[in-house]
């Protein structure tokens, strides 16, 4: 059996770190897998989720895995939807980072069709879904979407955000309801505010209100400008108590040709001496040539993650163009269209 916090993508291991197991009590609320939530019954429940790597128990509260790797569970039983699922509800963003691989062409998903997915995930045993886009805080009904997940479903809600539309209004609409949020900070001072065109005061002023709503972690694209605003970054994700520091070494975009070798040498040689008690964890396009642990190796793919546009497109990631629309038969459905696309994962 082992126990973790729950990272999002995979966890960076810092020279000299050794993995920690905690204690877990033997009288854990479980769900069986397929059984809808009932309402207002959440809180206090373990979501368990079978697979090839074992049985996958996880609290959305805390953000604590257990994986019981001793069990071995017929490839029948495994829960058909992807681990996580990450969903574009705009393309809109107001601002124009020219790194960002996002869609710009208008498009938003309606939002009963989106809840429509999220009770179908939850059934099909997927732990977690991540709102994002685009800015999903220029989404109207992200607020609504976040309360009903949480009420309806076992799902862990999480979002992406520049943080530049937090308001003490949408900080209140939203607590309760989020599990973690996800903050977007590309370099420190000057270079973030070369890179995003916003006073880099305004976003620490906004900083401070996210966290007021939920844990929060950073999202750090790491380029030739923002590789030296490591350390510092790292420091203000500290003073403002994030949860973990994800490191996103940019992707070749239209505008952006994407990490060249002499930075991501430099980052590498950032994480080999890397002492910060912050954990760090790293996108799986950008994992290469960094010592990362996967917890479930075994469950790759379409079983590990699945992406859905702000069109409606299931995607095996948001950086793919091609995908299969969502139909009136669901989620699942669409899923097993996408692994006869691309062979099954």
């Amino acid at each position: 059996m082992r126990a973790a916090r729950s990272p999002s993508a995979r966890s960076v291991v810092a020279a000299g770190e050794k993995a920690r197991s905690t204690p877990c009590t033997a009288d854990l609320r479980l769900r069986r897998v397929g059984t809808p939530f009932p309402r207002a019954a959440t809180s206090n429940l373990m979501k368990m989720r079978a697979g090839p790597d074992g049985v996958h128990l996880f609290d959305r509260l805390t953000g604590w895995n257990i994986l019981i790797d001793e069990a071995r569970v017929p490839s029948a039983m495994w829960s058909s939807a992807p681990r996580q699922v990450s969903i574009a509800l705009t393309n809109a963003c107001d601002l124009r980072c020219s790194y960002c691989y996002a869609p710009k062409h208008p498009a938003a998903l309606d939002t009963g069709r989106v809840v429509c997915w999220l009770q179908e995930l939850d059934e099909h045993g997927c732990h977690g879904v991540g709102f994002g886009g685009g800015e999903p805080t220029l989404h109207r009904g992200l607020p609504e979407l976040c309360r009903w997940a949480s009420e309806h479903t076992g799902l862990a809600l999480t979002f992406t955000t520049h943080a530049h539309h937090f308001t003490s209004r949408l900080a209140a609409d939203l607590r309760g309801n989020v599990h973690f949020i996800r903050v977007s900070m590309d370099g420190v001072g000057a270079t973030y505010e070369s890179l995003r065109g916003r006073r880099f005061a305004d976003f620490i002023l906004r900083l401070s209100i996210v966290r007021e709503v939920a844990p929060i972690g950073i999202n750090f694209v790491v380029n030739a400008r923002t590789v030296r605003d490591l350390d510092a970054a790292v420091e203000i994700a500290r003073e403002v108590r994030a949860s973990e520091f994800l490191l996103l070494p940019e992707q070749a975009t239209a505008g952006a040709p994407g990490m060249d070798a002499s930075t991501r040498e430099l980052l590498a040689a950032w994480v080999e001496t890397y002492r910060g008690g912050i954990p760090l964890s790293v996108s799986e396009r950008g994992a290469t040539g960094l010592p990362t642990c996967a917890p479930l190796p075994l469950e790759t793919g379409l079983r590990a993650y699945a992406h859905i546009d702000a069109s409606g497109l299931l995607k095996r990631s948001s950086f793919d163009g091609a995908g299969v629309p969502i139909g009136p038969e669901g989620f699942v459905s669409a899923l097993r269209a996408l692994e006869e696309i691309g062979g099954t994962s």
